[in-house]
């Protein structure tokens, strides 16, 4: 097995308290019912959290079957990778693949540029474990609700106006200042209310614990009379706001639904995270595909798990605050001229782009096109039985399988189920 070019990975997971519990978990789904996570048995009190595909040491994959690591194997045999890849990434996988389950919120976070990354881990090798940037994209395979960038000016003043224990942990200076520029409409006052919404921001950030409580303890109670009362607190985004509290009480990452964009998406849409984007996922379960780094710079709704990470100051001079609509932050896809049941999600960077791979089910054959690339497919729905081209070997392509396919190697599938779907990281250099 190990000296194939086309072939199955046990995964790593991780179970984070933000996790959905047992079968509830796409990732717990995937990991039952996947042919190679020998040893699997579902706890119906675990959180299952993530699955992880790829060669990052915190949580590795193995080549199925074996005790040997996918990053042990490329080391031995770097041409799987790519020429280009090979070269541009000095011998490494550029990309990690997982997929994520969540019903309670992930931290508020960003993630460092290249060079930030190599700054923050010299510092603080125990909370930067990586010198690498994180840009990263989501795919949902459930309906999912996130966070992503921060909401039109316009927005953002509204309920600055309306909520007053925003605009109190915020400071009437700081709030209006940015009220001032925000209204105008000229160049000079854009910028300046740009300027200003990084002092709201980092004045949030940097707001006493015990005011942050005392304020959304008052606005929690205040949220819960007006429903009592049968008022529609849509507008304020108030259920949300209480869903948040139960999850973090006194937590100040439960203001940023009023600064950055609420966004829901479909399955098979994606939200695009550039490095220095501020965001944070709420409720769903997706496969998320980013840069081979795990660096996370947070600013809230965390628990005892991701409270270490909680870097305020950091957070808030490193993001961007580029103000957008919450329809920019949801990829456009590109249909595959070549075939039409492949879809790209192309972020525009070299570490990685994703091909959906959607099969209908009149369809009982199929042929995994070679890359210049190496990449590794998930297969999320379907069962099908492939063969490398090459070597000739059978290898399950069942509903949670995971396969990796060196370069310049096609894949023929023959598919035993009623149409297949399958997302396949890899690397567009």
């Amino acid at each position: 097995m190990a000296e194939a070019k086309v072939f199955p990975l046990k995964c790593g997971t991780q179970l984070y308290l933000w996790g959905k519990k047992g079968r509830q978990s796409e990732v717990a789904r995937l990991l039952e019912s996947s042919p190679y996570q020998s040893g699997f048995s579902l706890n119906p009190e675990t959180t299952y959290a993530e699955l992880w595909m790829g060669t990052h040491r915190k949580s590795p994959c193995f080549v199925a079957d074996t005790d040997k690591t996918l990053e042990a194997w490329i080391d031995e045999h770097p041409d799987c990778l790519g020429k280009k890849v090979r070269e541009k990434f000095k011998g490494q996988l550029p990309f990690l693949m997982k997929v994520l389950s969540f019903d309670t919120a992930l931290p508020l976070q960003a993630h460092p540029n290249k060079k930030h990354a190599e700054e923050l881990f010299a510092r603080h090798p125990d909370k930067y474990p990586d010198d690498n940037h994180k840009p990263e994209i989501a795919i949902a395979l459930t309906p999912m609700r996130g966070m992503c960038g921060f909401r039109p000016l316009s927005e953002i003043a509204g309920y600055l106006k309306e909520i007053p224990e925003l605009y109190e942990a915020i400071g009437a200076e700081a709030s209006e200042e940015f009220l001032s520029a925000a209204g105008a409409s000229d160049a000079a006052h854009q910028k300046a209310a740009l300027r200003s919404l990084k002092k709201c921001f980092r004045a949030l950030m940097l707001c006493n614990d015990e005011v942050i409580a005392k304020l959304l303890a008052v606005m929690d109670k205040r949220i819960n009379k007006e429903i009592a009362a049968g008022r529609d607190v849509t507008a304020s985004n108030g259920e949300l706001f209480l869903q948040l509290h139960r999850q973090y009480p006194a937590d100040r990452g439960c203001f940023a639904i009023y600064l950055l964009n609420v966004v829901d998406i479909d399955p098979n849409q994606a939200i695009d995270v550039p490095v220095n984007e501020a965001h944070a996922y709420i409720s769903g379960d997706c496969v998320e595909v980013l840069a081979n780094g795990d660096n996370v710079v947070c600013g809230g709704l965390t628990d005892k798990q991701f409270s270490r990470l909680n870097d305020f100051e950091t957070l808030s001079d490193m993001l961007r605050y580029d103000p957008a609509p919450c329809s920019d932050k949801i990829m456009q896809t590109k249909p595959d001229p070549a075939d039409p049941n492949v879809v790209f999600y192309d972020p525009g960077i070299d570490d990685f782009a994703v091909a959906k791979i959607e099969i209908p089910s009149k369809t009982k054959s199929y042929v995994i096109s070679r890359m210049s690339s190496a990449s590794i497919v998930l297969v999320v729905k379907g069962d099908a039985t492939g063969t490398n081209v090459t070597a000739g070997e059978p290898i399950s392509f069942k509903r949670g399988a995971a396969i990796f396919i060196s370069a310049n190697q096609d894949v023929k599938l023959k598919i035993s189920s009623r149409g297949l779907l399958m997302f396949r990281a890899y690397c567009p250099v």
